[in-house]
C-alpha cells in the first residue's frame, strides 16, 4: 500500500509540473488602463491560440474591462492589476469596453 501512495504521489507532482510548463508558454499580452484609455487601444493576438491577457488599472478611479464576444468581465480598483484567460479565438475583431464608461473607453482585440 505505501509503494502505490508514493506512486500516486509522484504522478500527481509530475500533473502539476507539466500544467506549470504550459501556462509558462501560454503567450501574454499587456493591456494598461490609464484615466479614460485604454492601452494600447488595440490588441492584436495570434488566432486559434490560448492566450492570458494582463490588465493594470493605473487610473485615479474604478475601471471595468468587459466584453461581449467572447463574454469576459473583470473590475479593478485604481492600482489593481488582473488577468483573463482567453480560449483559441477565431480570426476576427472583439470589442471591449469600460462598462463604467461605456461611450468613451472602447477598444478591440484583432485575431489574425
Amino acid at each position: 500500500m505505501p509503494q502505490r501512495s508514493a506512486r500516486l504521489i509522484v504522478f500527481a507532482l509530475l500533473l502539476g509540473a507539466c500544467a506549470c510548463a504550459r501556462a509558462d508558454d501560454m503567450p501574454t499580452f499587456q493591456l494598461r488602463i490609464l484615466d479614460g484609455r485604454f492601452e494600447p487601444a488595440t490588441l492584436v493576438v495570434p488566432a486559434n491560440t490560448k492566450f492570458r491577457l494582463r490588465i493594470r488599472n493605473d487610473g485615479r478611479g474604478p475601471a471595468e474591462f468587459e466584453s461581449n464576444s467572447p463574454k469576459k468581465e473583470k473590475v479593478l480598483a485604481p492600482g489593481a492589476s488582473s488577468f483573463l484567460i482567453y480560449q483559441a479565438l477565431d480570426p476576427g475583431r472583439y470589442a471591449f469596453f469600460d462598462d463604467f464608461h461605456p461611450d468613451a473607453m472602447r477598444g478591440e482585440i484583432v485575431a489574425k
